[in-house]
């Protein structure tokens, strides 16, 4: 079991390194799995309960109220209780909540129990994900190099696969009940085998560059080594550091970015092009498989550039596929902007959480803070997609996705490595290359 730490371990063997970093993937595949299942199927969850866009939207919130309420307890509980327990009880808790609120909507065509299904859904992916992009972090510490874009590409992976299968269940009438039901149980069993590889206990900041990491100043001083570790960082602490919130600014806009069509590509496509609901959830794949690529990519991006100059252009051609989708008026157009908006939406959040995690002994902390603030873009999205496109239309209403990519653009210098870490490292090396 792993927890995160603020001392110094020793570097362990690389096939037990190797097998954590491909249990990291595993379980960020099953936690795109675990969402795109419920997410392919909104068209007909809509239907089924009979909701206009603003009720859906509403309805919608009450996944991020979960994941909001969940996110601030989820870092300081991973450094009580370990990484692997808080995924295993996130699992158990997300993947309930989405076979249940999709039994509450679809069978009993209830929803209030729907919300309290979604509610539970967010509280677990929330954890979730705090659990699993601390591994991320300190895997990618360990290995040396700029690895948690692929981990992402793993979520986005498995939002392909459950996208694809959820395009397949629609087009053959299949209950959403029973096809959620069948994800949730399968996907348990297989993230708690993963889970079980996890790094164990102490093993957190060596690796190539561990003891660089383990000795470097701390973030806030001007780059000198420390001769004693700095006393533990507490959540109300990094709450108030500059750098800490700056990055949870990129972190917001890279989720509302890639959030907004999670929620609402499918049914804008349905809506804004007369597409069927088997077209909409292609639609939402392949959005979702160019982001994967991108993900997978952007590793070389990263190592070959740097953050900075890759967060810019990818920021940049995210709006412009939005823009592309809204204007397109074709539906093979439309399908081309969704390809440009999933490649620029794919590097904001990983790289915004290697910066959050740059110093492993206040990773927790502060991966915990980030990930807060970019959950507020789940919170705020899907009432205000749904208010907008109650007024001029789903379609219409993803030019906010474009707007939102001003603030990423504007504090995107922040995702620069601070001196000592690894990722300062990594970035030299592509200024040099």
């Amino acid at each position: 079991m792993s927890t995160p730490s603020d001392t110094a371990a020793t570097a362990l063997p690389v096939p037990q390194v190797r097998a954590a970093r491909n249990a990291v993937f595993a379980v960020f595949a099953l936690n795109g799995i675990a969402f795109a299942t419920w997410a392919s199927r909104l068209p007909t969850t809509r239907d089924e309960l009979g909701l206009s866009q603003a009720q859906l939207g509403l309805l919608l919130l009450c996944i991020a109220v979960g994941s909001v309420a969940a996110l601030p307890t989820a870092g300081p509980l991973a450094a009580r209780v370990g990484t692997t327990r808080l995924v295993r009880l996130a699992t158990v808790l997300g993947l309930g909540g989405v076979a249940w609120a999709s039994f509450a909507a679809t069978a009993l065509h209830s929803v209030p129990l729907t919300v309290l299904g979604l509610v539970l859904m967010g509280v677990g992916i929330g954890a979730w994900d705090v659990g699993m992009n601390l591994e991320g972090a300190l895997v990618e510490q360990h290995l040396g190099r700029a690895i948690m874009p692929a981990f992402h590409a793993g979520f986005s992976g498995g939002t392909v696969l459950a996208a694809g299968l959820g395009a397949f269940m629609a087009w053959g009438d299949v209950p959403v009940w029973g096809h959620a039901g069948a994800v949730a149980v399968v996907s348990v069993a297989l993230l708690w085998w993963a889970s079980g590889r996890f790094l164990p206990e102490g093993g957190h900041a060596a690796g190539a560059h561990g003891a660089a990491v383990a000795t470097a100043a701390d973030p806030g001083t001007t780059g000198a080594p420390a001769a004693v570790a700095p006393a533990r960082l507490t959540a109300l602490g990094a709450w108030r550091e500059p750098r800490t919130l700056l990055i949870g600014v990129l972190v917001l806009s890279a989720a509302f970015t890639e959030g907004t069509a999670n929620d609402w590509l499918a049914i804008a496509l349905v809506d804004g092009y007369g597409a069927s609901a088997a077209v909409g959830a292609v639609g939402f794949a392949v959005f979702l498989s160019a982001m994967t690529a991108a993900r997978l990519g952007g590793q070389w991006a990263l190592d070959r550039w740097g953050r900075v100059p890759v967060l810019r252009a990818t920021t940049a051609l995210g709006a412009v596929g939005a823009l592309l989708v809204v204007f397109g008026t074709w539906l093979p157009l439309a399908v081309v902007g969704a390809v440009l908006w999933g490649a620029g939406a794919a590097l904001g959040f990983p790289v915004g959480i290697s910066a959050a995690a740059d110093d492993p002994r206040r990773a927790a902390v502060r991966v915990s803070v980030v990930t807060t603030i970019g959950y507020t873009a789940f919170l705020a999205g899907p009432p205000l997609l749904g208010f907008l496109g109650e007024h001029v239309g789903a379609l219409d209403a993803l030019l906010v996705v474009a707007l939102v990519a001003v603030p990423s653009l504007l504090v995107s210098r922040v995702a620069q490595p601070r001196a000592g870490s690894a990722g300062e490292r990594h970035d030299a090396a592509a200024r040099t290359a």
